[in-house]
């Protein structure tokens, strides 16, 4: 089975990679962190021209009708340049939240809104740490009012939409997924301080806040867990393309840095870093391709695929963006060096949609389930 892209989403890479390089530098990601500007406007505008927000939406809710491998070509794209805009908490999220639990009714009304970019939406799913593999959840929803508090929430501060997960009448009630705009009496947000201030994130306050319950308002339980599958291999994704970029610029230097007069990428320990570096991104690749065609196919092994790519490219970017750091050597401590870019991104995006080891504790619920369900898998004869 071939799992490489096509060649029109290699083209499609090359174009993202070019209006990127030439609207999304270094220097645009570090404005981010010397302002106050939430996100950088140019750039959100501009790949809303390109109408990138809609890329995996159907055509017949306002999207361009590409699909999730697009989807995942351009992630990998903004992963390189990380960058400062919302539309992973827009297009990864919000979007997918209405698309696989909402009715049509309310597609029609918000999806064109989201996969144009004239509205930003996110997911309010998370209160604090996770307990396993689950959420702790106790935001909940009495006579239709929505009372709690969420945060992190991703974007939650310029969001002109918010999904939020919530428990009917009681901590240990049904969990659904609600439509709130922000304009609604009763919300309060407030930005909270995270190691990358260039993907700002808020805590996010419900006082008896109208909510409108997603579909048929029945249990969202599963639903949820789909969609932070779906959401999981893109934002392996984005942590493929950044490590990709922290490899390259780690490289770059071992070649032109010289010491003892001869380039430091000519030692042996540099070497070994690299090609360490390399192997682990190698493998966070197969993963996500994997991943990639579990989720353009809407295949029974997406769970599994999504959590493996999920640790793989957590890993990887994670352990390519300290060895970008000590590559560097003493300039790359410094507020000067790019390095830091690389670094509080893949530390933010380590603990997105939770923990590594939250998500390898599901992968392990989900092998066993599989073995379970097909004995031979497991060795079982």
């Amino acid at each position: 089975m071939n799992f490489d892209f096509s060649e029109e989403q290699k083209m499609l890479r090359a174009v993202a990679r070019k209006f990127l390089k030439e609207n999304c530098s270094p220097g645009v990601v570090r404005r981010m962190l010397d302002g106050d500007a939430p996100y950088d406007e140019k750039l959100w505008k501009g790949i809303c021209e390109l109408d990138w927000p809609g890329t995996a939406v159907p055509e017949s809710y306002g999207g361009i009708g590409y699909g999730y491998l697009e989807l995942c070509v351009l992630a990998e794209e903004l992963g390189r340049v990380i960058a400062p805009i919302p539309f992973s908490s827009s297009a990864y999220m919000a979007a997918e939240a209405l698309h696989i639990a909402g009715n049509e009714r309310q597609r029609k009304k918000y999806l064109p809104r989201l996969a144009s970019g004239e509205a930003i939406g996110t997911c309010a799913l998370a209160e604090g740490v996770t307990i396993g593999a689950h959420w702790h959840m106790e935001t909940i929803v009495r006579d239709g009012k929505l009372h709690g508090t969420n945060a992190p929430v991703a974007d939650g501060c310029v969001a002109d939409l918010l999904i939020v997960a919530a428990r009917s009448s009681a901590a240990s009630g049904v969990l659904k997924l609600y439509v709130v705009e922000p304009s609604e009496k009763g919300i309060t947000r407030e930005t909270i301080q995270t190691i990358d201030p260039t993907r700002p994130h808020a805590r996010v306050t419900f006082d008896a806040v109208a909510a409108e319950p997603l579909g048929s308002g029945e249990s969202h339980e599963r639903l949820i867990e789909k969609l932070k599958d779906r959401a999981a291999v893109l934002l392996a994704f984005e942590q493929l393309g950044g490590a990709d970029a922290a490899l390259e610029m780690a490289t770059e230097y071992a070649k032109s840095r010289y010491a003892f007069g001869r380039p430091i990428g000519s030692f042996q320990a540099i070497k070994h870093k690299l090609a360490d570096a390399f192997i682990r991104n190698e493998l966070a690749r197969s993963n996500c391709y994997f991943a990639a065609w579990a989720l353009s196919s809407d295949a029974e092994e997406l769970p599994i695929a999504a959590a493996s790519a999920r640790i793989a490219a957590t890993e990887a970017f994670e352990y390519i963006a300290a060895e970008n750091i000590q590559t560097h050597g003493g300039i790359g401590f410094t507020w000067e060096s790019d390095c830091q870019l690389f670094y509080r991104r893949s530390k933010l995006l380590a603990l997105t949609l939770g923990s590594v080891r939250s998500w390898k504790n599901r992968l392990i619920d989900q092998l066993e389930c599989q073995a379970s369900v097909k004995p031979e898998l497991a060795g079982v004869d």
